[in-house]
């Protein structure tokens, strides 16, 4: 579900930034693409987020965002 997913990259980046490091991979799938939709949505809003892009073939592709934190 969007809200879970969304509640649950909050959390993740938190821990990440938390353990300083610099990069993170988030796996939601291909699927309709409601979830990558929303969870691009949230990273591009939040503040320690530097940028972020889909996996290369070999991090998994459009399944995968990959995201560098400030």
């Amino acid at each position: 579900r969007y809200e879970d997913a969304i509640a649950r990259t909050e959390k993740y980046i938190d821990d990440a930034l938390l353990s300083n490091y610099h990069q993170v991979s988030i796996i939601h799938g291909k699927g309709t693409g409601a979830l990558q939709k929303g969870v691009q949505q949230y990273l591009k809003k939040h503040s320690r987020v530097n940028s972020y892009r889909f996996g290369e073939a070999g991090e998994g592709g459009h399944g995968v965002t990959i995201v560098e934190l400030k």
